[in-house]
């Protein structure tokens, strides 16, 4: 299966699933299509209410791409790469409607920045996290803003400071990135399916008031996030980076 992100309508919600061949981690042209898709559901006045969901039954998000990692030779190109997550981010953050996030299976890396930028998330009890940027020689520099407005500093540096350890879903619910978690995808999805319709029938000049005042104080991240994502850029070109990327593949195989 080719990688993909689908944009489907129905009713007043607008699911959004992505999905790439590596347990969905993101390179840029996904990435690209993504944050697109984000804030074209956010301008279709048919839509009320937007999912967020990833294929397959495994993993929620990898994080970034290590192909497209080993393949960056500049900081220029660096930076462009994680600007992908930081217009992600900031296109969830931006769209005047609530974003249900469905997270099925683990998530690593910009795949909790990309989860804790959901308004509400549910989650099956196998979408256990770990933010191991650092491990990899670089550091969640991009996803952090959003993980720390999520789950607070302590749950953030902790992850971003003990890099190759995995916490479970109901530690990261105890943090406060799931709202929900469920024993399986079925029944997380009707838990999604229950609260999209509720919400589809809600005022919609109130819930984009309410985005707003849920996200106050984050006005600045066009700018903070770009910032971050030259620091990313400049520590991928690293020899650490390289080298760890380059025996983390042959360990696969």
């Amino acid at each position: 299966m080719e990688n993909y992100v689908n944009l489907q309508v129905n009713e007043g919600i607008g699911t959004i699933e992505f999905f790439t061949k590596q347990s969905n981690s993101l390179p840029g042209a996904t990435l690209k299509e993504l944050a697109e898709t984000i804030t074209k559901a956010g301008e279709d006045d048919s839509i009320k209410v937007i999912i967020l969901k990833s294929g397959g039954d495994r993993a929620f998000c990898a994080g970034a791409s290590f192909d497209e990692l080993l393949a960056i030779e500049d900081k220029d190109t660096g930076k462009e790469f994680f600007l992908g997550f930081a217009r992600v981010i900031n296109a969830m953050r931006k769209a005047p409607k609530f974003i249900i996030g469905r997270v099925q299976g683990k998530a690593v890396g910009g795949g909790i920045g990309v989860a804790s930028a959901t308004d509400y998330c549910f989650a099956t009890k196998f979408a256990s996290i770990k933010l191991s940027e650092l491990a990899v020689g670089i550091g969640p520099f991009v996803v952090s803003p959003a993980i720390e407005r999520k789950m607070g500093v302590a749950a953030t540096s902790q992850m971003a400071i003990n890099a190759t350890e995995f916490h479970d879903a109901q530690w990261a619910a105890d943090k406060g990135l799931y709202q929900q978690i469920f024993d399986d995808a079925a029944a997380m999805d009707e838990a999604v399916n229950a609260l999209a319709q509720k919400l589809v029938k809600s005022n919609p000049e109130s819930m984009a008031m309410m985005k707003k005042v849920f996200w106050r104080g984050t006005e600045d991240w066009d700018k903070l996030l770009d910032e971050r994502a030259q620091i990313s850029g400049e520590l991928v070109t690293s020899d650490y980076t390289k080298n760890f990327i380059t025996e983390f593949k042959k360990k696969l195989g």
